[in-house]
Order: structure tokens, then C-alpha cells, then sequence
């Protein structure tokens, strides 16, 4: 993402709306389509997975983006209308502080100009993606695009970076609106207040397996990313320049964002390490012209954001007037002080970062392309074919003159506070083949991340922001065994039931039952009936099990409690909040949450006994962007359960209006596991299925091995294809 230079005034939505206008592409351009087009061969699979192929890496790009429009367009332009900071001319006016945020940290004038000092290669790549989705809508006058009718080459330099999010979702949309919506601001609150509890175990288990743990002498890969459903597609794309990489591409990228090719594989889990900082900035002069900055005052760049929203039936405009400093934007504001948040600002070495570590070979070639130093919100699990296995925590991480924390506001007129350039790749957080054999990230501390502590004092506070989780502690105690794991016990460890966060919890429950449970009567009963059935439970999930239904309905009102009561010495990570829960709560708050869930399963279901699989459903009906989810619809029983409880396979679930059962919606969003031998083998699985229309068998030709805990054999050579083809053909026939 890119910062507007200081001083700079032009109309963003005035240049946007020039160069989106979309007029009927000239006969030659035409010509290059169809030619691009005779040069790439799609071939889907029996589970309608798109196998691309072209001559060059440019052919697979037009052809990979082309595949996407097909399975859904709708969500590749929601994406790039996010990205331009234009949702609020789709979808009203509650979405324009999103739109300020994005517009205010993204600039499409530097980003074309990138585009024509990006190398040639790139610029090819660039420029097929463009044609690709031009094609497509060439080809398909019956898909209507909400807003953007003709993309260009440039729009990726704007969405270089595959991960959920980005950094500039940290920044709060209500201080932006205290900020440029209100004239009497409310107190401003930094952005980064300390850590917290996870709550839902957000993020993605990464695990990768050397050679020795191995029961093939072979490493092992798995990539199992927790995003909202549908997030990404399955893809495999190749070319005959070295491209032939397999996994799942982020709606609208030409780079498969964690995957695998036949030498090596890639895993991106969510990172806490600490790359954005906000400063504390006085603005001088009634005008607010100047700020100090040092011994200096520096000019404050000004430009006024016009945005369009829609508001019954039509589009209205709102201007804002913002500001800027050497630091970024500003995105809050107090009594008497501005706040200006600086984030990393590289969008044309992300981007090669992301496509060219897809076509790394072995572990030199994949190092050499994390030198380009773009992954500032996520980590990197690797493996490879000759063994090696390895972990980076992040690979942009800014230097500061502290070595403390700099969470909090920073004094911005200090320049001792400013960014000192940028930590070199071998100064963060790494591990190359560690003597453990094994190696785990679940949005976890890096420091644990091969099952033995690495002391932490040897590296700066803001690289080691992850806390440690209860997937990390159930991941990490079934890997430090002696034995060596086959692939498929390696799947398994991927669906381990258990959940040690209730190992904590449940013995502090059941002395608070006896404590409590002394007298007769109707509440006491259930309270003794529920100890008879959480004596013997084992902390485990499975589809028939009353005790999980009743202990996830219990331990989430008593995180609820909790979250409201914290306590007062505050705490460090998950596990010292279910410490917490466990120790620091009185016993009567306990049972009274048991009771609580009780009564309020007797009340949907006649009885709180409910097994699991009958209240933690999984439901696909319609395709689209928010599903709808209803009881009287059909739905399929999912055995895992929430990540904060430590279950390494994962479904985010609740209840909705009119429902009485819980559906996920985010977890479990891919899941991979392979093995690098001398012929790569690898299993997948997403939700539901690969297609979004409903009409379609494979909108949920998936679902029952996604809740079953199976998986489907990657189709990644050519041998393994012959019989499981479903269609082959040119884009646009």
C-alpha cells in the first residue's frame, strides 16, 4: 500500500472515474485477447478444480484470472471496489469510512506509476491480469459489474498482499469518524492498547515436518489457513517458464498465496508482530500548516478526499479534508493533538514477492525471495523436497532506535521515535531445521515454535508480539513425541480432538459443583447430573458428544463474564486468561454460567442434552457473499469446534437470528497436507465445494468429506489426471 506524498491535492475519485470508464475494447486489443486466450488450456477436475496452463507465466495469469471470473466474479470486484475505497457507491453510505481509510492509505496515481518502473516480467504479468478480466467480461455481456466495468494493469500494485485484512484494517473506523466526522472529538485511543486474549482463535495453523519425524524420510507440509469461508479458490496454475504451483489464490490475485509446487511448500499465518506505529503530532497556526519535528517545523500535506455514496437509490458526495505527515496519514485526533499512523509502504516488492516465491525451487531460491522483506502481517512455515524445513516471523519488521514495546502513542515530534530503516532478514525471528524436527506456528508465540523455548531477550519486544494459544499447546504436545508420523497420521494430528484449554477449566468446575450443589432442588439436580457427565469427558470434541455441547455453552458465557471482569493484574495470552477463568472466578459465577447454558439448551432443544454434531452445523445454500443460514434448511453435523479452546481444526460458529443451532462461517477455509518426496503427494479440502453456484454439483460435493474430517487426493500430475477430467478448454469457449 502506498502513502499520498505530502502536499499533494489531485481527486482521487476524479482519476478513478476516468481511467474505469469502460468503452467497447478495439478490434486489435481484441485480436491479443483471443490470441493470449489459444495459448492457455484449462482443464477442471472431476472436483471442478481449475488446472491452468499456458506457455508463459503471462499466459497462466490471463488464464488463472480468467478461471476465477468464471467460478465468481462478484467476489473478485468486491475486492478490488474495497481496494479502490469505493464499497459506499455499491453498498451505501454506511461503508464511507471505510473507504476514507483505504483512500487515505493508497494511492492509484503511485500505483500506476509503479507499474511502469515495475521490471518487464512483472509488467507482462500486469498486463495479462488486466486482459484476463477484460476478456471475461467481453466474453460474458451478461455479467452485469456492480461498479468497475474495464480493469487496469495498475489495480494490483493496490492488492499486492494475499492475507485477510492488512495492516490497514488495525486502523479503528470510529476514531476515523471522530477524527473527520465530528467537531468535538471523542478521547482518542491508540491503536495498539497491549495484548489481548484471541477470543475465537482468528488466524491459521502452520505445521511443517523434517525428515526424521517422518515415517517416509520425506517433509511434510501442512497448510491450514482459518479465513471466512470462501475467502480464497483452489487453484493449480503453470506455464513452461517454471511455474507450477498449486493451492489457494486470495479472489482477484494472480499468486497462490499459501501452497505448494512440486520442490517446495509455503504456509502464511497471521502475525502480531509489531510493524505499524502512531505518533502524537502538533499541528502550529490556526491553518495547521506546520508540525514540529524536531529542531524543525515540517509542512503538513493536505488533500481532500471526494467520495461517492449511495443513498436511496442515488449517489450523493461527501468531501473530507485530511492531512498528512512524514509518518502517514492521520487517522485520529485529541484535544490538542493529531495522530498519524505509518504502516509499510512497498507494493511493488510485495508483489513480487507473492508471485515469485510461487516458482522457488529449494530453500535458497525461497530465502532469496524473502529478502524483498513485504510480509508485514503474516509469518511463513516452509518445507522442501531435499528436507529442509524453516520459519520466518514475518520478514518486514521496522527498525527502532528501543528495543522496548512502542505500543501506545509515540511522541511524534522526537525523531529518536522514527522508523530506523528496516531489520535485515537474518536479524528477526527465524529457525532453519531445528533439532526437534518439527515446527508449528498457530498465530502463536515464535518462541515456542519448535516445542522448546527460545529465549526471548535476544531479540527486540516488538519482534515477539505472538502470545501463545491453546492450538500451539495441543500441536506442540502431540509433536514432541519420539515417533515418526506416516502422512496420514500427520492429517489426523491436523483433526486432533482435543481441546486443553477445558483440561484447565473443567476441574475448577466440578470442585465449584460440589461446593455448590449441597442442597435439593431443581437446578442443584441439573448441576449434579452435568458433574456426572464432565467427571469422566476427556476434553474432547466428537459429532455425539453431549459433554462438548455443554461445556462450549458453558466456557462461552463464562468468557463473556470474564471478558467483562477481567482481571485486575491484567494478563498475557490465552492461556493466562483461562487461568484466569479457571482460578480467579467465583465459584457461584461458575455454575451460574453452567446453569445459564443449561436452561437456555432445555429451552431451544427440551433437553441440554445435545450432542455436539446436532447444535455445530455446517450450511451452504445460496453461494452468496452472506449467507443466510436457517434451521429448516439442510446442514451437516461439524465434529471441530472453536480455535480457543485449542482445537487445531477449526469452525468459528454462532447462532443467528431465528436459529437455535450454531453455524460456522470462518475456520477451516482450506486445508492442505503434503509430502515433498521424490514425487509430491498432497490432500486438500474446502468447505462445501469448489463451485458458488448452487445449481452446480460441486457446490457441495465437498461438504460431507469437509465435516467428516477427510480429504480428496491433489490431482497434481499429469498421470494422476487422465481419468479424472471433467472438461478441457481454451478461455472463452
Amino acid at each position: 500500500m502506498s502513502f499520498i506524498p505530502t502536499g499533494c491535492t489531485f481527486i482521487l475519485s476524479l482519476f478513478i472515474c476516468q481511467t474505469l470508464v469502460y468503452a467497447q475494447a478495439p478490434t486489435d486489443e481484441q485480436s491479443r485477447w483471443e490470441a493470449q486466450a489459444s495459448r492457455v488450456s484449462i482443464t477442471r477436475d472431476k472436483w471442478d478444480v481449475p488446472h491452468i496452463s499456458g506457455q508463459t507465466d503471462a499466459d497462466a495469469v490471463f488464464g488463472l484470472i480468467y478461471a476465477q471470473c468464471e467460478d465468481d466474479f462478484d467476489r473478485i470486484e468486491r475486492n478490488y471496489i474495497g481496494v479502490l475505497g469505493r464499497s459506499a457507491e455499491v453498498f451505501g453510505e454506511g461503508y464511507l469510512y471505510e473507504d476514507l481509510r483505504q483512500q487515505l492509505f493508497t494511492d492509484t496515481l503511485a500505483a500506476q506509476a509503479q507499474m511502469n518502473i515495475a521490471p518487464p516480467w512483472l509488467r507482462l504479468l500486469l498486463q495479462a491480469w488486466a486482459d484476463g478480466m477484460n476478456f471475461y467480461l467481453m466474453k460474458h455481456p451478461e455479467v452485469k459489474p456492480r461498479l468497475i466495468t474495464r480493469f487496469e494493469p495498475w489495480m494490483p500494485l493496490i492488492f499486492s498482499e494475499g492475507s485477510i485484512g492488512g495492516d490497514i484494517s488495525m486502523v479503528p473506523l470510529e476514531r476515523l469518524k471522530d477524527c473527520y466526522g465530528k467537531s468535538k472529538p471523542a478521547p482518542a485511543k491508540p491503536l495498539k492498547p497491549g495484548t489481548q486474549p484471541a477470543k475465537g482463535a482468528k488466524g491459521s495453523n502452520g505445521i511443517a515436518i523434517a525428515p526424521r519425524k517422518s515415517a517416509s524420510g520425506n517433509a511434510m507440509l501442512l497448510i491450514n489457513p482459518h479465513t471466512t469461508f470462501y475467502f480464497r479458490t483452489e487453484v493449480h496454475v503453470q506455464s513452461q517458464q517454471g511455474l507450477n504451483a498449486y493451492g489457494a489464490v486470495t479472489w482477484g490475485q494472480f499468486f497462490v498465496y499459501q501452497g505448494f509446487n512440486e520442490n517446495c511448500g509455503w504456509m502464511h499465518t497471521s502475525s502480531s508482530t509489531d510493524v505499524l506505529d502512531e505518533y502524537l503530532v502538533q499541528f502550529i497556526g490556526p491553518d495547521k500548516t506546520q508540525y514540529r519535528f524536531g529542531d524543525t517545523l515540517k509542512p503538513v500535506g493536505k488533500r481532500t478526499i471526494q467520495l461517492k455514496y449511495l443513498q436511496n437509490g442515488k449517489l450523493l458526495k461527501k468531501e473530507f479534508k485530511t492531512f498528512f505527515t512524514h509518518h502517514g496519514p492521520v487517522t485520529g485526533k485529541t484535544d490538542t493533538n493529531w495522530i498519524a499512523t505509518r504502516i509499510m509502504n512497498k507494493p511493488l516488492e510485495a508483489l513480487q514477492q507473492s508471485f515469485l516465491r510461487t516458482k522457488s525451487t529449494d530453500f535458497a531460491g525461497f530465502e532469496e525471495t524473502m529478502q524483498l522483506r513485504t510480509n508485514s502481517s503474516n509469518n511463513t512455515v516452509f518445507a522442501d523436497k531435499s528436507g529442509n524445513i524453516a520459519y520466518w516471523q514475518g520478514n518486514f519488521v521496522p527498525k527502532r532506535k528501543f528495543a522496548g514495546s512502542t505500543r501506545g502513542l509515540l511522541d511524534g515530534s522526537n525523531p529518536d521515535n522514527d522508523w530506523q530503516g528496516e531489520h535485515e532478514l537474518t536479524e528477526i525471528i527465524q529457525y532453519k531445521n531445528p533439532s526437534s524436527g518439527f515446527i508449528q506456528n498457530c498465530n502463536s508465540s515464535a518462541y515456542w515454535a519448535t516445542g522448546e523455548y527460545l529465549q526471548s531477550s535476544q531479540y527486540p519486544d516488538y519482534m515477539g508480539a505472538d502470545q501463545q494459544n491453546y492450538r500451539a499447546v495441543n500441536a506442540i504436545r502431540h509433536l514432541k513425541n519420539d515417533s515418526t508420523l506416516s502422512l496420514e497420521q500427520f492429517i489426523a494430528l491436523a483433526y486432533n480432538p482435543q481441546m486443553p484449554a477445558f483440561e484447565i477449566l473443567m476441574p475448577s468446575l466440578l470442585e465449584a459443583i460440589k461446593l455448590v450443589a449441597v442442597t435439593e432442588s431443581a437446578d442443584h439436580q441439573r448441576l449434579r447430573e452435568a458433574y456426572s457427565l464432565f467427571e469422566p469427558w476427556n476434553a474432547t470434541w466428537s459429532v455425539e458428544s453431549f459433554a462438548t455441547t455443554l461445556a462450549i455453552c458453558w466456557g462461552e458465557k463464562l468468557l463473556r463474564y470474564a471478558s467483562q471482569n477481567p482481571p485486575s493484574e491484567g494478563y498475557q495470552d490465552d492461556i493466562a486468561f483461562v487461568k484466569y477463568m479457571a482460578g480467579g472466578i467465583k465459584e457461584t459465577v461458575l455454575t451460574n454460567c453452567l446453569l445459564e447454558a443449561m436452561k437456555e439448551l432445555e429451552n431451544d432443544f427440551k433437553t441440554w442434552r445435545v450432542p455436539w454434531g446436532e447444535y455445530n452445523r455446517f450450511q451452504r445454500v445460496s453461494g452468496k457473499y452472506d449467507e443466510a443460514f436457517s434451521d429448516a434448511k439442510p446442514s451437516l453435523p461439524v465434529p471441530f469446534a472453536q480455535g480457543f479452546w485449542g482445537s487445531l481444526a477449526t469452525s468459528d460458529a454462532r447462532k443467528y437470528p431465528g436459529t437455535i443451532r450454531q453455524y460456522g462461517s470462518s475456520g477451516n477455509a482450506f486445508v492442505a497436507v503434503v509430502e515433498f518426496g521424490s514425487r509430491l503427494k498432497a490432500y486438500t479440502v474446502v468447505p462445501g465445494g469448489h463451485s458458488s453456484d448452487p445449481s452446480s454439483v460441486h457446490f457441495s460435493d465437498q461438504a460431507e468429506l469437509f465435516c467428516g474430517l477427510r480429504l480428496k487426493k491433489v490431482l497434481y500430475y499429469p498421470d494422476e489426471m487422465e481419468r479424472e477430467v471433467e472438461r478441457i478448454y481454451h478461455p472463452g469457449e
